[in-house]
């Protein structure tokens, strides 16, 4: 402990935005769909491996969409996150759990990223940089205007945060 200033480890109080489920199922099913539609393609025109190659898509398929319905549901129960005047607090997984906590005098720039698909879902993910060789601090799954007040919320706590020395 370095004195009152320590930031204490603490479980974060915010969740995400309940569409972060459909926006990670929707990840989840188009990234299984490329492969299985390339595959179901390939087996039509091929037919010495049409068995194989029509296996194979329907593999792919299944496994996408049973991950898509399991995992995102997930890890919306695990991700947690807050900001206080003193630091920001993201937890994320559930085995390998990864609690990151950026002070507000090390953050060094505050940025919002809308994908498109984030954007269909009317969601955005904040990025806070820090001085970290462990990278940046994400938050992911937003509702868009809430990343937009956080991410002002946050230039202006930083703005009146001096520097830590140490």
């Amino acid at each position: 402990m370095r004195g009152e200033n320590a930031v204490r480890l603490r479980p974060p109080r915010n969740t995400l935005d309940e569409r972060a489920v459909a926006w990670w199922r929707a990840q989840w099913l188009l990234t299984a769909a490329v492969p299985a539609v390339v595959l179901a393609v390939l087996g039509v025109f091929l037919e010495p491996a049409r068995s194989w190659l029509l296996g194979a898509a329907v593999a792919v398929a299944v496994l996408g969409a049973g991950c898509a319905a399991f995992f995102p549901r997930w890890w919306f129960r695990v991700h947690r996150w807050e900001v206080t005047e003193e630091a920001v607090y993201v937890r994320t997984g559930f085995f390998w759990q990864e609690w990151r906590i950026a002070p507000m005098s090390r953050i060094q720039t505050v940025d919002t990223v809308r994908g498109p698909l984030e954007q269909a879902f009317r969601l955005s993910t904040v990025t806070v940089t820090t001085a970290s060789a462990k990278g940046a601090v994400t938050i992911a799954g937003l509702d868009h205007r809430l990343a937009a007040e956080l991410a002002e919320r946050l230039t202006l706590i930083t703005r009146g945060t001096p520097g830590d020395a140490t």
